[in-house]
């Protein structure tokens, strides 16, 4: 580590309440706010806010138009389809359950790396599996009831998305600059998810009833920690902590998010969907540790790409 142990356990706890909070945020947040347009909404706010901080602090904004191109990509599945799917899904399912489901992500761009011809560890093949077996019973309890069904498939297609907008963006000529990136994918993604919005009739259906207050406060929650300082103590974390470390959240996130949804949304997830849970939480942990053998010694020097959006709704 290059910074006090005690300045990273804040920013990795900052991390783990956060991003794993978000889920909740999201499901209050959609019980009067149109999911489409409470999405767009966010990112687009957060982009703004974010670029007048990186304005204020002397960061240029210029990008090429190769990087403007690939953020618009990234902003669109990552963002676009990818969370703002999210906040279509849990007008229909538990925040509890789309956190499980997203939390087979690392998995899915691991069985897209196999797909792609790369050759991950046996761990990490087989942890693979059982993660997407976990998947099977996270699901299964939903698959009679039609509405579910059809948040449950929200969700997945959700997690696809997001899952090959992750695998692409290390392969796109995004910003060097992580937070100019986010500022572009964000505006990008907000963009794509308000024109949806409109396409989808959403404006229509606001009302003096659309904006109470349980929700606004929920909405803004996401943009300020969600999308701000989330992922600010993320983009610091990647700079001065073992990766092995950082990545903890990605195991961490949907245990918050079932507790809290337990705690104040009334939510029951069944025992088969708890156990898939366990299944996909344990071949997260079994698959980072079989990626990261070796790292945990020293810093890391990849710098973050995209939007808190890259590692959790």
């Amino acid at each position: 580590m290059t910074a006090p142990v005690k300045h990273v356990w804040i920013a990795l706890l900052v991390v783990y309440v956060v991003w794993g909070s978000t889920y909740f945020g999201i499901k209050v947040a959609v019980e009067t706010i149109p999911p489409l347009l409470a999405a767009g909404m966010r990112f687009a706010v957060a982009a703004l806010l974010l670029a007048a901080v990186l304005a204020w602090r002397g960061t240029s904004l210029r990008v090429t138009r190769a990087e403007l191109v690939a953020s618009a990509v990234a902003g669109i599945l990552l963002l676009g389809l990818g969370v703002g799917l999210v906040h279509v899904a849990e007008m229909r399912i538990d925040s509890s359950v789309a956190a499980m489901i997203a939390g087979t992500v690392p998995l899915q761009i691991i069985a897209l790396r196999l797909l792609a011809g790369e050759s991950p560890a046996r761990a990490t093949r087989l942890s693979t599996l059982a993660g997407l077996a976990g998947l099977l019973l996270v699901v299964a309890p939903g698959l009679g009831a039609g509405s579910t069904a059809l948040g449950l498939a929200v969700m997945i297609s959700a997690t696809m998305s997001w899952t090959l907008g992750s695998f692409l963006s290390k392969r796109l000529a995004l910003p060097s600059d992580p937070f100019v990136a986010s500022v572009y994918e964000m505006g990008f993604g907000g963009a794509f998810l308000m024109v949806g919005a409109a396409a989808a009739g959403e404006y229509g259906d606001l009302g003096a009833s659309t904006f109470a207050l349980d929700s606004v406060l929920a909405w803004a929650y996401l943009v300020v920690m969600g999308s701000l300082v989330g992922f600010s103590a993320y983009a610091w974390l990647l700079r001065v902590a073992p990766i092995s470390l950082v990545v903890t959240h990605q195991y961490v996130n949907p245990l918050v998010a079932i507790a809290l949804g337990m705690a104040f949304l009334g939510e029951r997830p069944s025992p088969w969907a708890l156990a898939g849970a366990a299944l996909v939480i344990g071949a997260v942990y079994v698959a980072i540790k079989s990626e990261f053998p070796r790292r945990a010694a020293r810093p890391a020097t990849v710098a973050p790409r995209g939007t808190p959006a890259d590692q959790t709704a």
